[in-house]
């Protein structure tokens, strides 16, 4: 047995300790404490210098330790690399870029591996404003695209797979607020700078015979610039050198950018062009090397980004490439930054004028509930697995502890950030994913009923529930695909989380559920299996009620979606509409459960609270967020509730959406895909008629949950982007269940109707939608009890979402198969190969 499963046994530990791995530390640790404890070399010489740093920033000279640790081994020259020999630096040859090389890696060392979300841990905010001097010819409009595209841009540099959940919005008519969660510009002053960095990228040629040194008069159409590179020693060698002022070819020529290295372990830049650009460069670099003929002299091409002069490399002859590069003394995080930059280039300046560090939005109180509710759930997910199926449920929930360590694992490889409605996702996915191992189990049942023996009903169990549970997950795979390849923002981020999630449940249901199985059933250390029974032997005919349910739910479609139409942008919060955002001053902090209490009874339950403190002062402010409109009279209603705070307005703006139109537009686009590609696959792998009741089933649950959710009052904010998709993915899994299952009857039994068929199909898997269903209901209605906010949102929708979609298991896609097929099996026959098959059982008493 351990040869056999040895190679599941080392996939599994392996898997495991790198996930442990990958998570360990969780929580940030001071960086002097770490920084200290991290030197291994010269250890009392490194803390005194530790000592100093603590005395620079205590007097104000330096905002952290981290800077003026940087500070001091600048002015003294002292390389910080000596009291960290682990560290590989010897080929970074600058003192100044070692240092800082080392810092960095300290600093993100120093941090846990999973950071928390703005409403749990807060972070930096800042504002930044457009140079009016660059858009005074333009008109309103093409000021607000600039302003759009600044933000889209913007979004895609700080949030490349769509997990890190920053806020950005538009302030006003010309500025974009940022908040980063998890960030401390005391330790990463160049965060803003990163930003808001153009990137205009500008390829120039130098001048092809006169040189600085020759003469002190600067050529008519050029300008003086200066190229610094690193000698062999370390030290920056400079030279002069007259760069024409119009470009010869610009960034819009570049494709995508990305970091390498040289022959040298030197990094460097190399740029793709697109067909426009590539026949551009080959037209500039052919005029240089024409020039070369005529002077006698090697011209140069100067590679200028955001006016410094990165290089000149010299051209000998025409250059028709796909690709040039940018080589200069970067150190690898400069590298990465620049070839993001170059990726998401900025055509609008962007200046600086506020500053925040950032407390978190949640109450204490809340977060301690949600905590306490996250706890509840999974454990009642646990007692209902085991109540169901004792010893199997036991190893069930040893399989959904590894899938969540191991989801966690992945997230964090990729800089996800968890806010409190992200790990109410994972809680409800969680649910979810035993649905695997409940496949299983179903099918355990099946063959011990019929006499099997424990190990024949384990292999069977597994072999038959394979087809449904690779089926299924294909085609929620399918749809996060879709997502991570057109959407944007949190759409891209919950494609990405969702993706994650099947590779996880699939290797914790087949790998690691199954080797503890075998480890425990065949040498005979469990002797029988004991599953308790719901709803097993059942005969009802729902196609008998298909009729009458599919009217009366399509009738509630009709009405939520009027209702949808209705109410128009009513249903939008602040993050889809945007709001009125109102900044005050106060004598006394008042806690953000008594603010939220305030404001809810006041009437404005979609107010936001904030606590700001300015970067580089003591001043710390209030920042209030409403619908349009509802700003001031909310303050008004504060004022009055708590007359001890003493607010103060000192500023109000109008905010713009934090999920802007490119997002809806996105999420639309990936939806519509991905059931086109839904039907393409489900027709390729069962049947058109299977496929048409997939879509249909989906697309129906889909807006039954939006119009109940609209239809109970409840405002559709940032995270309900995600729950929606969440629902789509759970309705999908559990149509393929039970097209899986109809599509193994046709094959058994020849002699059916069609519809005897399907009845049997649905009556067969019905324990199994039962009590997947029934595990996602308790999480999401403990959630739902103990949560308030987003997280009380997204519990409601998936309560919508999970009824709804084992009602149209039921009642909608499979008779949408029927009716597709006219009631006929003959007609699914032309289509499928349904011709019967037959298995022969051995080794049980049953079957001799």
């Amino acid at each position: 047995m351990i040869k056999r499963n040895l190679w599941k046994l080392v996939l599994s530990l392996a898997i495991v300790l790198w996930a442990v791995a990958t998570l360990i530390p969780l929580n940030d640790r001071p960086f002097p404490e770490y920084a200290r404890s991290a030197a291994t070399a010269k250890s009392a010489e490194f803390a005194a210098l530790i000592k100093d740093a603590s005395e620079r920033t205590q007097s104000g000279s330096a905002p952290s330790v981290f800077v003026a640790l940087k500070q001091i081994a600048r002015e003294r020259k002292i390389d910080l690399s000596q009291f960290f020999p682990e560290m590989n630096l010897g080929d970074v040859r600058n003192l100044e870029k070692r240092n800082a090389l080392l810092l960095d890696e300290l600093l993100r060392l120093s941090k846990g591996k999973l950071q928390l979300g703005l409403d749990l841990k807060g972070g930096v905010a800042f504002t930044l404003e457009v140079d009016d001097s660059s858009v005074a010819a333009a008109s309103t409009e093409e000021r607000q695209e600039k302003l759009s595209k600044a933000i889209d841009i913007i979004g895609n540099r700080i949030n490349a797979f769509g997990v890190a959940e920053p806020v950005i919005r538009p302030v006003g008519a010309n500025r974009i607020e940022i908040q980063l969660p998890g960030v401390s510009t005391q330790d990463n002053p160049e965060v803003v700078n990163s930003v808001k960095k153009p990137a205009r990228l500008d390829f120039r040629l130098v001048h092809p015979f006169l040189e600085p040194a020759q003469t002190s008069d600067v050529p008519p159409g050029y300008e003086l610039m200066t190229l610094e590179s690193e000698l062999r020693n370390g030290e920056i060698f400079t030279q002069e050198v007259f760069v024409k002022r119009i470009p010869e070819m610009t960034g819009d020529g570049v494709q995508d950018s990305y970091p390498t290295m040289d022959e040298y372990g030197r990094f460097k830049i190399i740029m793709r062009f697109t067909s426009e650009g590539k026949t551009r460069f080959a037209e500039v670099t052919r005029t240089i090397a024409e020039s070369n003929q005529r002077t006698g002299r090697t011209g140069q091409l100067a590679i200028v980004l955001d006016g410094k002069l990165y290089s000149a490399p010299t051209v000998r002859e025409e250059i028709n490439s796909d690709s040039a590069e940018i080589s200069g003394s970067f150190t690898q995080r400069e590298a990465f930054d620049l070839a993001n930059v170059l990726n998401n280039p900025l055509d609008l300046p962007l200046q600086v004028k506020e500053q925040f560090e950032v407390g978190p939005t949640l109450a204490e109180d809340a977060v301690a509930s949600g905590k306490v509710a996250f706890i509840i759930s999974a454990l009642l997910t646990i007692g209902f697995v085991v109540f169901f199926y004792t010893i199997g449920g036991l190893i069930a929930a040893v399989g959904m502890a590894v899938n969540v360590l191991v989801t966690l694992g992945v997230l964090s490889e990729f800089g996800a950030t968890l806010s409190l409605p992200g790990i109410a996702g994972i809680v409800l996915t969680l649910a979810m994913s035993v649905d695997s191992n409940i496949l299983i189990f179903e099918r355990m049942r099946e063959e011990l009923r019929v006499g099997k023996s424990l190990p024949t009903a384990l292999e069977a169990g597994f072999e038959k529930a394979w087809s449904a549970i690779i089926d299924s997950n294909l085609t929620t795979l399918i749809v996060a695909a879709i997502m991570i390849a057109l959407g944007t923002g949190p759409v891209k981020g919950f494609g990405m989380t969702l993706a994650i999630g099947i590779f996880t449940t699939m290797f914790a249901a087949v790998v690691v559920s199954k080797l503890l199985m075998e480890a425990l059933i065949l040498p005979g250390v469990i002797k029988r299996m004991p599953m308790f029974s719901v709803l097993q032997n059942t005969s009802y005919d729902f196609l008998k009620y298909a009729r009458p349910a599919f009217i009366v739910s399509w009738i509630i479609v009709v009405v939520g979606v009027v209702v949808v139409f209705a109410k128009g942008r009513e249903i939008y919060g602040i993050d889809f509409t945007g709001g009125d955002s109102v900044t005050l001053s106060y004598a006394q902090r008042v806690e953000a459960a008594s603010l939220r209490a305030a404001a809810e009874k006041a009437g404005y339950p979609e107010a936001g609270f904030s606590y700001l403190s300015q970067v580089g002062s003591d001043l710390q402010v209030l920042k209030v967020t409403a619908d349009f409109d509802r700003g001031k009279p909310l303050v008004e209603a504060l004022q009055k509730a708590l007359p001890q705070a003493k607010f103060q307005v000192v500023g109000e703006n109008r905010i713009g959406a934090s999920v802007g139109e490119e997002i809806q537009w996105n999420a639309l686009k990936s939806v519509f895909w991905a059931l086109v590609l839904i039907l393409a696959y489900v027709a390729f792998r069962f049947e058109i008629g299977y496929g048409m009741g997939a879509v249909v089933s989906t697309v129906h649950d889909l807006l039954m949950t939006i119009g109940i959710f609209v239809l109970f009052d409840r405002e559709f904010n940032a995270s309900m982007v995600a729950a929606i998709l969440l629902v789509a993915g759970y309705s999908i899994n559990d149509t393929i269940v039970v097209f899986d299952r109809i599509r193994e009857e046709l094959k058994l039994n020849p002699n059916l109707s069609l519809a005897n068929v399907i009845n049997r199909a649905l009556n067969l898997t019905l324990s199994r939608t039962i009590i997947t269903g029934g595990t996602t209901l308790l999480t999401a209605i403990t959630l739902l009890i103990v949560t308030t906010g987003e997280v009380n949102d997204i519990a409601f929708t998936l309560l919508i979402g999970v009824i709804t979609g084992t009602f149209s298991s039921l009642f909608i896609a499979s008779p949408i198969f029927y009716w597709w097929h006219k009631g006929d099996r003959k007609h699914v026959e032309k289509h499928e190969d349904v011709k019967p098959t037959y298995e022969w059982t051995g080794s049980s008493k049953a079957s001799e």
